[in-house]
């Protein structure tokens, strides 16, 4: 391994390491327990999407529908969380129910029609923003039980509900992604389809699996978004896509295939987060932080190609 196949695959952990020091010593802020269970707070949706994508990323493809999946699965489990209507298991199942079988209707067309994945989500993003607006006729859907509020807003012994979410999420994709079959399967997919066909691999359902778990991840972030604002917004996750994708391109997984980490996912969410409240503590605008992240999410995808030259 080259020195810049190094730095592609370590380099993130440096970059957040080094950030974090430097924040620490411009703003005595930041290293304070408020703020770390803020900033954990805040980049736990945009985490949950970034494992989910990651999965799609590993095996060579990509979702941008994952906003619209977050509006869809925040209207539909709104719809069933009503104080005194459903207990707090019915609009669960029914958010999640929604985004698993958007991510399968993904994978589906992507393996049946060979149309690439791109082009695929494209249209199921479209689809998605106006299968929520039709149900919720346009309208935020209010009034959600204290139940299903305390998801996205409540706490356990002073740790945000979301960030225990986060880590529990982290573990289980973790465990998928390098401890079984499917997992193994992803990166041989990813790292050479014809190949892993070739070896007996049914990369059709691989690719079916992938998408469904990736809309169900979205459907959890979905359900805690709308839990923590206390509505079902249909307009809820424009641009979530592009967050979630950045955060694991920038933690090294390979817009080829192939390569990738839930570990690195998870340190890029997280560097996002970083970033994006250190600009707040430092009292700079805003509008910066879309600028910076475009260069890192540069850099990293060149790092990337640049790595795997011999």
């Amino acid at each position: 391994m080259n020195n810049l196949s190094k730095l592609s695959q370590y380099g993130i952990f440096l970059a957040f390491a080094l950030i974090c020091l430097v924040l620490a010593l411009s703003t005595p802020k930041f290293f304070t327990v408020s703020n770390l269970l803020i900033i954990g707070n805040q980049v736990s949706i945009n985490a949950l999407l970034a494992f989910g994508v990651t999965f799609v990323i590993i095996t060579g493809g990509i979702d941008l529908s994952l906003g619209s999946m977050v509006a869809v699965t925040g209207v539909v489990a709104a719809t069933f969380a009503h104080p005194d209507t459903y207990p707090l298991v019915v609009p669960l199942l029914a958010g999640l129910a929604a985004g698993s079988a958007m991510g399968a209707f993904n994978g589906l067309v992507i393996t049946k029609s060979k149309v690439p994945p791109f082009i695929v989500t494209l249209g199921t993003m479209t689809i998605g923003r106006g299968l929520a607006l039709i149900l919720s006729k346009g309208r935020p859907v209010s009034n959600l039980s204290d139940g299903f509020n305390f998801i996205g807003g409540g706490n356990i012994a002073g740790i945000p509900f979301p960030i225990i979410i986060l880590f529990v999420a982290f573990a289980v994709c973790s465990v998928v992604l390098n401890k079984t079959v499917l997992g193994r399967y992803m990166y041989a997919v990813g790292g050479n389809e014809p190949a892993a066909r070739a070896s007996g691999i049914r990369v059709s359902r691989v690719k079916m699996w992938v998408y469904t778990i990736c809309g169900l991840l979205s459907a959890l972030g979905g359900i805690l978004l709308t839990s923590r604002i206390t509505t079902g917004q249909p307009n809820a996750g424009a641009g979530f896509e592009l967050d979630a994708i950045a955060a694991a391109i920038i933690g090294g997984t390979s817009t080829s295939g192939g390569t990738g980490t839930m570990t690195g996912t998870l340190i890029g969410a997280l560097l996002i987060g970083v970033i994006s409240n250190s600009l707040d503590l430092l009292n700079v605008t805003s509008y910066y932080q879309q600028v910076v992240m475009g260069v890192i999410i540069i850099g990293a995808v060149v790092l990337d190609g640049v790595g795997k030259k011999d």
